[in-house]
């Protein structure tokens, strides 16, 4: 589908955790076409020193309600900007952005892990896989229990707790998303593995997938300017040469990716 340009109305803009937050927003066009793993750009509206806009993964949709939910962490000024709009105020967004996750059939098992707020473009991939007759395993982690904040959306998706890591040991297991994988991987016939968030935990994913034979997909979120893939600001190096993660990502098969 052609990209939209649309006013979006903020409908929420929450603090959810330690520098994170969550925005719902109406723009029905937009959340009439979004799919998972795509993203858009936001536009710093009344920001004229920064006029980049800022890439934001789409956490969920509503479609019938013509919403989407966004979550976001504060890193820089754009994002520290973004705290402070408030309910009723309207966004400029381009959407949806990107190439997104490979869909599981019904009857298949996959292997969701998230890290951070690479929980935050895994979410709609889950629920569609679980609606298409997938059965879905979840690992979740963050640096300490209150950045886990995707986990009760998770939660109640799917019926139950995915498994969770914290890094402080906080909640769930204490340390990395990589030994629950590592241990699921190892007890568990998968015909897909998901993963996003930092780089050094999406490679080590990536290994152990490849190490238990089972194609794996990786969503590789890097600094944009424009977006659309014209100013070559996002590249990512592949088995097939460079690649732009705005257009031809962000997601892309493990085994392209140069580390």
């Amino acid at each position: 589908m052609a990209l939209v340009d649309e006013m979006a109305t903020v409908l929420s803009n929450q603090n959810v955790g330690p520098r994170l937050y969550i925005m719902v927003l109406r723009c029905p066009q937009i959340a009439e076409q979004v799919m998972p793993g795509q993203f858009v750009h936001v536009q710093l509206t009344g920001f004229e020193n920064h006029i980049l806009r800022r890439p934001i993964s789409v956490f969920d949709v509503n479609r019938e309600e013509g919403t989407i939910t966004l979550v976001y962490q504060v890193v820089g000024v754009g994002t520290e900007w973004m705290t402070t709009v408030a309910e009723g105020a309207h966004l400029d967004l381009i959407g949806a952005i990107g190439q997104g996750w490979t869909v599981p059939e019904a009857g298949q098992r996959v292997l969701i892990v998230g890290g951070g707020v690479g929980s935050a473009p895994l979410f709609i991939l889950s629920k569609m896989a679980r609606q298409a007759g997938a059965q879905v395993d979840i690992i979740l982690a963050a640096a300490t229990k209150d950045a886990l904040v995707t986990l009760p959306y998770y939660t109640e998706a799917h019926g139950g707790e995915p498994v969770c890591a914290t890094d402080d040991g906080t909640y769930g297991y204490a340390g990395f998303a990589t030994e629950p994988a590592k241990k699921l991987l190892a007890e568990t016939t998968y015909d897909r593995v998901y993963v996003c968030g930092p780089e050094p935990l999406m490679h080590i994913i990536a290994n152990l997938a490849a190490e238990a034979h089972v194609p794996c997909e990786l969503s590789m979120e890097k600094r944009m300017a424009c977006g659309v893939g014209a100013c070559l600001s996002c590249i990512v190096e592949t088995v097939d040469g460079r690649k732009r993660s705005c257009v031809d990502g962000p997601v892309f098969p493990a085994e392209k990716v140069v580390w």
